[in-house]
C-alpha cells in the first residue's frame, strides 16, 4: 500500500483545512520566521466535539504547549499531540485578530484593493473555513497559535515573546480522526507597522504510527488516550 505525502506553502493571511487521520502526521514549518499559525480541531464524526483550551491546559499543568503535550477535546480525548517541535513554545490563551484589530495595527486594506495582499484578520479566515463543514460563529473555540510565544507581566499582562527563526517545525501525530482548522494571520498581540507576511509549509505524512511515548509520560496523558480506546472499541482497535 502506497503512502501518501503531500506538502504545501500557505502565504500569509490564509486559511486552509483538512481531515486528518489517526495515526498520521501533520508538519507546520515557519519557512520566513515570525510566523504565526492559528488551529482549531473538530471531531469530523461529530462536529460538536471540538479542541477545549482550558483542558489542555490545566490536565497537563501548563500555560504554554510543546513537544509531548496533547491537544484535547472537549469530551476528555487526544486529537493529537505534539510529536517534534523545534520552537518549544506556542501560545494557546490570546485567541485570534478581527477586522477591527487589524485595521487598527496595519491599516484596513481589503481584496479589492489588494487582492492576495489584502490584510485579512484570523476571525474572519476561521469563519470561512468553518462555513465549508455547515459550522459558523457560536462553533468557533479559543485556538492554539502555533509558533508563537506569549509571557504574562508582573501584572498579569500578556506579551509577545519571541519571534520563531526561519524553518522551525512542530509536528502533530493525531490519535482520532480530525478536522484541522488553520490560519496565518497576525497574532492578536503582534505589533502594529508592515502586515506580517510570514508563510508557512504544510507537510501530511499519510504513514500511521501511535503516539510516541514521549507524549504519554503524563499519566493525564495515558487516561486520555484510554477515552480514545473506548471511543474506537467498536472498530475492534
Amino acid at each position: 500500500m502506497t503512502t501518501l505525502n503531500y506538502h504545501t506553502v500557505l502565504p500569509a493571511g490564509s486559511h486552509w483545512s483538512l481531515v486528518m487521520r489517526r495515526g498520521t502526521a501533520l508538519t507546520l514549518t515557519d519557512i520566513d520566521g515570525g510566523a504565526n499559525a492559528a488551529v482549531l480541531f473538530y471531531n469530523p464524526e461529530n462536529l460538536l466535539e471540538r479542541y477545549n483550551a482550558p483542558d489542555t491546559l490545566k490536565c497537563q499543568h501548563t500555560f504554554r504547549l510543546g513537544r509531548g503535550h496533547c491537544l484535547y477535546s472537549d469530551m476528555g480525548r487526544i486529537f493529537c499531540a505534539i510529536e517534534e517541535d523545534s520552537f518549544g513554545w506556542h501560545d494557546t490563551v490570546c485567541g485570534n485578530s478581527n477586522a477591527a484589530l487589524v485595521a487598527e495595527r496595519f491599516g484596513a486594506l481589503n481584496y479589492q484593493a489588494a487582492h492576495n495582499e489584502r490584510h485579512q484578520n484570523g476571525y474572519d479566515s476561521f469563519l470561512v473555513e468553518l462555513a465549508k463543514y455547515g459550522l459558523g460563529k457560536r462553533d468557533m473555540a479559543a485556538n492554539i497559535n502555533f509558533f508563537t510565544q506569549v509571557t504574562a507581566g508582573a501584572d498579569g499582562t500578556l506579551h509577545q515573546g519571541l519571534h520563531s527563526k526561519p524553518g522551525s517545525e512542530v509536528r502533530l501525530r493525531f490519535a482520532m480522526d480530525t478536522l484541522v482548522l488553520l490560519h496565518t494571520c497576525p497574532h492578536p498581540l503582534h505589533a502594529g507597522g508592515d502586515y506580517p507576511r510570514a508563510s508557512l509549509g504544510i507537510t501530511l505524512d499519510g504513514e500511521r504510527k501511535p503516539l510516541a511515548e514521549h507524549c504519554l509520560v503524563r499519566e493525564e496523558n495515558q487516561r486520555g488516550l484510554r477515552n480514545n480506546q473506548l471511543y474506537y472499541l467498536s472498530e475492534g482497535v
